[in-house]
């Protein structure tokens, strides 16, 4: 009951987003992932894996990954947001950057899609992170395709995860999709409506693991 009551307090994804991190750090990172992850949640290690049956057997590390909210874009409902920001290596000595897509639902705000990258250099993480939300105009312009939430194949059918997947918001003004090849290449991308088309807001390629 407190966790569910915990859950409905966090008003926006940032604070979800914020409050995940703060549950690795106290909780340990793995019991972290799979409190707050849907259960269609997605992950790549380096192929598409679902989070739950991933993340099952594994034992928390002593220290957890640190990472930060820089950048959030909103659906117009309010109910899904994609969260980008830096993450830095228990140790120190490793940096990079996270992407988070979030679904607010009965239970509040669960991740759906985990992602990111290592870079050579820290990513800056602001005091207060940039917030964007997708206009509330022009709804009626948005294809008829974009007009209903899809959510990733549902795990429980039994079938591994596709190399493909998309997504929206209820309302169709944040989208994305994503793929990944064989070899571990990833790609993904997302779009904010502004009223009269779609935006890009993100286009991530991560490169496949060396060998």
């Amino acid at each position: 009951m407190l966790d569910l009551l915990l859950a409905a307090a966090l008003t926006t994804a940032v604070d979800a987003e914020r409050a995940f991190a703060s549950d690795a750090q106290k909780i340990g990172q793995w019991t972290a992932f799979k409190k707050y992850a849907d259960e269609s949640a997605v992950m790549f290690n380096p192929q598409a894996v679902w989070a739950h049956e991933f993340l099952g057997p594994l034992k928390d590390p002593p220290k957890s990954v640190g990472w930060g909210p820089a950048d959030s874009w909103v659906s117009c409902d309010g109910r899904t947001a994609i969260n980008r920001g830096p993450w830095t290596s228990a140790s120190g000595k490793a940096h990079g950057y996270f992407t988070t897509v979030w679904l607010r639902e009965g239970k509040g705000w669960k991740w759906t899609y985990d992602g990111g990258d290592q870079l050579a250099e820290p990513m800056a993480l602001p005091k207060k992170p940039r917030v964007e939300r997708a206009s509330c105009g022009g709804k009626a312009k948005i294809p008829g395709e974009y007009r209903e939430e899809v959510k990733p194949t549902d795990r429980l059918a039994g079938k591994p995860p596709a190399d493909a997947g998309q997504g929206r918001s209820a309302d169709g003004t944040l989208i994305y999709e994503w793929r990944v090849a064989r070899d571990g290449e990833r790609q993904f991308q997302a779009k904010l409506w502004n009223g009269r088309d779609y935006r890009t807001i993100l286009d991530q390629h991560i490169a496949a693991p060396k060998e």
